[in-house]
């Protein structure tokens, strides 16, 4: 089938209704018992409800609606949620559609200032970052849900009540035929920004909210522009503010228009504004269809904590930031890969529930990185006195002549994965190591062969731990753990993958030198590394990151 025969049989993602289906739940004499109960299908929601479903966890899933999201919303996918997606079935569809793009472009009025590349390095398998609407990862993880067992997805289904007892939570839903109870071992609330079960449970979301108003416009066209990010400061065509271009998958173009903080919602949302501004941008003769047009203000907070007893908050329920950075969708997702091997092993009795509370110091802790950069870019492009005016303006004039001055432009500095470097799930290094895989990081990716074919190192990264060896295994390998052998200096053990490092990137990228390992966490970070690794040391890495001596 060829690609274009394909699209033409893609849904309407914003259109598509997912019909109300009564579920034997609503018949039940008591509440019946889940293991995992899951608020918001949402991109996190889903997520972690296919995350936990391949590991063999029963999950119900419940949304409030039964439709997906329209507008494009969040659309820039970062390289490291390309990969989450890539282990959940769906990171090739998701790729194949979306803009690959690599290279940004800030202006100051109507001069380049300079360009960056996000991914100067070859040779990954996937790009920095692709646009794709949200409509359509949303879609395509509904359809992934869709098709797994133990997944049940139930669409108009609202939690109206939720109360804590002991060893599990009660919660009371509301259906289009009535409401009814059920009980979970543990509830994640990805609920969404505005998250009834915080509301409910009389917690809140603390931070800063900018006083500033933008417009997004999402514009269908055949323009010749580049795939990049163009961000322009004080453009002739909107002086004074900023804009932001980026183009999406089905000829649509989203573009961000700051308005200030006195721009009229309703008024500026009227086509008779709206339209004169795109023309502004693109030409008084430019033929395009306006798709989707929404204002929004910004807030960059969270909640305190994470974990509450058996509830725990993932996403815009627990976290929001300022759209610049592309912080918010992709630190969700990477909320529900954190997330879901931890609950897994619990439930499975492999680990203490104390595992669970890493979850929630893991992910407070990127959060906070991330709030702070998001509030630094919006600062930035939104100063809101007149010495923080003067300074951006002084940053940006310097900026086109001196080199120096372009590290302090601040157009929203796109999101990178956390490296969780004081997780008390990582073990310490005891040996000399160069280079960015240190404890806490998130595995790089880097061209492998393995039985001749070529491939990826993270293809071969499965849903357990991984133990990554260069030239010579240690002595006894765990069983506990699937073990990679790369470039055999001479028999391969029995239960031992042999991996070739095809392009000699794999040492390199992992300062390996013959006898290192490497131990990954199911959600592929680093937990532990040697340059001579035994079996013990091997085990007590493990227990380290399933959080036995968190519980000790």
């Amino acid at each position: 089938m060829s690609a274009a025969s394909a699209d033409l049989m893609e849904p309407d993602y914003q259109r598509l209704d997912f019909a109300y289906r009564r579920s034997r739940d609503q018949d039940a004499p008591e509440p019946p018992r889940h293991p995992v109960v899951i608020a918001g299908a949402g991109p996190v929601g889903l997520a972690a409800a296919i995350d936990l479903a391949q590991r063999g966890i029963p999950v119900v899933l419940l949304d409030d609606d039964n439709r997906l999201s329209t507008g494009s919303r969040a659309i820039c996918f970062a390289k490291r949620t390309l990969e989450i997606f890539d282990r959940l079935g769906l990171g090739e569809l998701v790729a194949a559609k979306g803009v690959r793009w690599n290279l940004g472009k800030v202006f100051l009025r109507d001069a380049l200032l300079y360009q960056f590349d996000l991914l100067p390095e070859p040779a990954h398998h996937r790009p920095a970052f692709v646009n794709i609407q949200q409509y359509y990862v949303e879609g395509y993880l509904a359809e992934r849900a869709l098709a797994l067992r133990g997944l049940d997805l139930r669409w108009s289904n609202r939690v109206i009540g939720l109360e804590q007892a002991g060893d599990g939570v009660l919660l009371a839903v509301e259906t289009p035929e009535g409401s009814y109870r059920l009980r979970a071992d543990w509830v994640i609330a990805a609920d969404g920004g505005r998250s009834p079960i915080r509301a409910m449970m009389g917690l809140e979301s603390k931070g800063r909210v900018f006083r500033d108003r933008f417009l997004i416009a999402d514009v269908r066209m055949a323009a010749d522009f580049p795939a990049e990010r163009w961000f322009w400061f004080d453009p002739p065509f909107h002086p004074g503010q900023s804009v932001l271009l980026h183009r999406q998958p089905d000829n649509v173009w989203r573009i961000d228009f700051q308005l200030g903080w006195d721009a009229d919602p309703a008024l500026e949302t009227a086509p008779e504004r709206v339209l004169p501004r795109i023309r502004a941008l693109l030409g008084q003769d430019a033929r395009f269809e306006l798709e989707w047009v929404s204002i929004y203000t910004f807030a960059c907070r969270r909640m305190e904590h994470f974990r509450h007893g058996r509830v725990l908050f993932a996403g815009d329920a627990a976290h929001g930031v300022s759209p610049f950075g592309a912080r918010g969708a992709n630190s969700g997702v990477q909320d529900a890969d954190n997330l879901a091997w931890k609950l897994a092993a619990v439930l499975r009795g492999e680990a203490p529930e104390a595992l669970l509370d890493s979850y929630a110091a893991e992910r407070e802790a990127a959060a906070d990185e991330n709030l702070l950069n998001s509030t630094r870019a919006t600062d930035f492009i939104t100063p809101k006195s007149e010495i923080s005016r003067l300074f951006r303006d002084a940053v940006l004039d310097l900026a086109r002549e001196a080199p120096f001055a372009r590290a302090l432009v601040n157009s929203g500095r796109l999101s990178t994965p956390t490296v969780l470097r004081d997780s008390a799930l990582n073990t310490p290094d005891a040996d000399g190591f160069e280079g960015s895989m240190v404890p806490g990081a998130p595995a790089t990716d880097a061209p492998i062969r393995i039985d001749g074919a070529p491939g990826w190192l993270l293809e071969q990264i499965g849903q357990g731990f991984t133990l990554l060896c260069f030239g010579v295994p240690p002595d006894a390998v765990p069983e506990e753990a699937r073990t990679l052998l790369v470039d055999p200096a001479g028999a391969v053990p029995e239960g031992v993958i042999a991996i070739e490092d095809s392009e000699g990137l794999l040492a390199r990228r992992y300062d390996a030198r013959p006898g290192t390992g490497y131990l990954l966490r199911p959600d592929q970070h680093v937990c532990a590394r040697w340059r001579a690794p035994c079996l013990a040391g091997i085990r007590h890495a493990m227990a380290t990151a399933l959080g036995w001596e968190m519980a000790s």
